[in-house]
């Protein structure tokens, strides 16, 4: 279908507003830039609180948001893992998407500022999201939450970290993961020749020259065939909890994340993959500014609410 409305004038107004691309921007640059296109947060929760925990590389910031409501029963946990390439974004800019998946869902969110490339290239970004959660599994039960139901959550190269912690975790024998949220992952660093790749390569926000300089960025071009960066590319993706894979239609990612879908299906895994027609890469952000996109947030809230049902 066409590209909604509303994304066609948000890329008027880029256009209109010009600056550099990504690729030419300074990583500081490049951060800064993400911060300040993000929707502000204006979802009451029950309360917030940033604490660190003792990572692989040292401290990792974590910030926990916990429901407004008190519930009968302690809520699932969700470990949200913010998108941006593995090189930008933090826990101001996934702040909005906690809160409001924390009052949709009823349930703990725990936000990982894990570190960011270049300074920390692969695995350390996926070390610290799989040692965040092993933290939340043991330490879930005096944040108030269930630690029996953690999903993993995130969107972009977050959505790549949720997916391989879902691994990681497999492979580990713990901690449990209930179900894995993965909104427009990245789920293969190897291959750059699918049709969303050539449809999608420029024009539409996220661009193919911009994920290539997020890989650079990342991993080096021998690392990127190991599972814990591409999990598209693991041998073995049986035994992974419920899925629940978003696509949009308009974003170079689109037909990977599909891929990964249809591969942990074909593994034996429960599935649920849904492409968003005339939408962009972003669109999970997006709900405070662009109604359309707001049945992305409620379908991943329904799926953890459901959790221990």
């Amino acid at each position: 279908m066409p590209l909604h409305p509303d994304y066609e004038a948000m890329l008027a107004a880029m256009e209109d507003m010009g600056g550099p691309k990504i690729t030419e921007m300074s990583v500081p640059d490049a951060r800064e830039m993400f911060r300040m296109m993000q929707p502000p947060a204006d979802v009451p929760v029950g309360n917030v609180e940033n604490r660190s925990i003792d990572g692989p590389g040292g401290q990792i910031p974590l910030r926990i948001y916990s429901p407004p409501v008190e519930l009968d029963a302690p809520p699932p946990i969700a470990m949200m893992f913010h998108g941006g390439g593995w090189v930008i974004g933090d826990l101001d800019t996934a702040d909005s998407q906690s809160r409001e998946l924390c009052v949709g869902a009823g349930c703990i969110v725990v936000s990982v500022d894990y570190r960011l490339a270049p300074e920390h290239r692969f695995p350390a970004a996926a070390d610290d999201c799989f040692a965040a959660t092993c933290w939340a599994s043991e330490n879930g039960a005096a944040l108030g939450g269930d630690p029996e139901h953690i999903a993993v959550v995130g969107d972009s190269a977050g959505g790549n970290l949720a997916a391989v912690v879902a691994l990681m975790a497999r492979d580990a024998g713990s901690p449990a993961i209930a179900a894995q949220v993965l909104v427009y992952p990245v789920t293969d660093g190897v291959r750059f020749e699918t049709a969303s790749y050539r449809e999608c390569a420029e024009g539409y926000m996220l661009t193919a020259e911009a994920m290539h300089w997020f890989w650079d960025q990342y991993a080096d071009p021998a690392e990127r065939s190991d599972p814990r960066a591409s999990p598209l590319l693991a041998d073995d993706l049986s035994g992974l909890p419920p899925a629940l894979v978003m696509t949009a239609e308009y974003d170079p990612l689109r037909d990977e994340g599909e891929a990964y879908a249809k591969a942990l299906e074909a593994a034996g895994n429960t599935v649920e993959c849904v492409r968003f027609d005339g939408f962009l890469h972003g669109f999970f952000a997006h709900g405070p500014t662009i109604p359309a996109t707001r049945p992305a947030m409620k379908k991943a809230c329904a799926m953890i609410r459901s959790l221990g049902k």
